[in-house]
């Protein structure tokens, strides 16, 4: 099973510092010590190292980076975590739906849980270069989470799926009869998931190959790339299944060379 310390915690852009240091002593509270800071407003600060308390190592061990591409570099299984519903819907799953996710990811996966700013979140763009969403479920009236209480949720999420053991009900090996349940995700794979910098890659060829044969107007893209976004981070493509669909663009780029664009754009909404 996948380790806790596969599973790293990105804040974007966030104004307190305060809220880093109570990130970090949140993380370390359920065994996790990963967290990626993306372009932070003000850290390092006395105030983050305050509100850290005894999580001073896993604060000043932080990553910080300058772009999300870089905070998830390397991962295969990236979730958003939003509270707001966007126009084109993504898959929203609760945080103990994404800890069973991840569950069943292979052992050497890597894992980013993504946090947005204080005040506004992820953008739609960020939110994009996520697989799934993860909302947590709260009171319709008020349901403002300050981001390190949202961050401690769903740390504890993991912790207890991944780190506690299953216990046995009358006998009953729970793990084992999850096993004979339909997996989220196969937990064996015979070829390593691609990761988000590879899925970035993918996209822009798909594109160009769009593009080459005039299936749609670049000028009026309408939904069409969000909307293959969402459709390949469904699918969660593996790296042989990557080179094939690659392999089948670099084709049709040819034969476009070779014959003429078709001209006609068959993009529908």
């Amino acid at each position: 099973m996948i380790s806790l310390d596969n599973i790293r915690i990105v804040m974007i852009n966030t104004s307190d510092s305060g809220n880093i240091g109570a990130a970090a002593r949140a993380l370390k509270t359920m065994g996790l010590s990963r967290l990626y800071l993306v372009d932070p407003v003000e850290y390092p600060t006395g105030k983050a190292t305050a509100r850290a308390s005894g999580a001073a190592d896993v604060l000043h061990n932080a990553a910080v980076v300058e772009t999300l591409d870089e905070a998830i570099e390397g991962c295969s299984l990236v979730w958003g975590a939003s509270a707001r519903m966007r126009s084109i819907p993504w898959p929203v799953m609760t945080p103990r739906q994404a800890a069973e996710q991840v569950a069943n990811e292979p052992d050497e996966s890597q894992v980013a849980i993504v946090f947005g700013r204080e005040n506004s979140g992820m953008t739609n763009d960020e939110l994009r270069k996520c697989h799934y969403h993860v909302c947590i479920p709260a009171n319709e009236e008020y349901g403002v989470l300050n981001v390190a209480s949202a961050i401690q949720l769903i740390c504890y999420e993991m912790r207890v799926r991944l780190f506690e053991p299953q216990p046995a009900v009358q006998g009953v090996d729970l793990e084992a009869e999850k096993a004979l349940e339909m997996p989220l995700s196969v937990t064996k794979w015979d070829t390593p998931l691609v990761s988000v910098q590879d899925m970035e890659r993918f996209f822009l060829h798909f594109e160009q190959t769009l593009l080459d044969i005039d299936f749609f107007d670049p000028n009026t893209p309408r939904q069409l790339m969000t909307r293959a976004r969402r459709l390949f981070s469904r699918t969660r493509l593996d790296r042989l299944e990557m080179n094939l669909m690659r392999g089948f663009f670099s084709k049709v780029q040819k034969l476009a060379e070779g014959h003429g664009k078709s001209g006609a754009s068959q993009e529908k909404e």
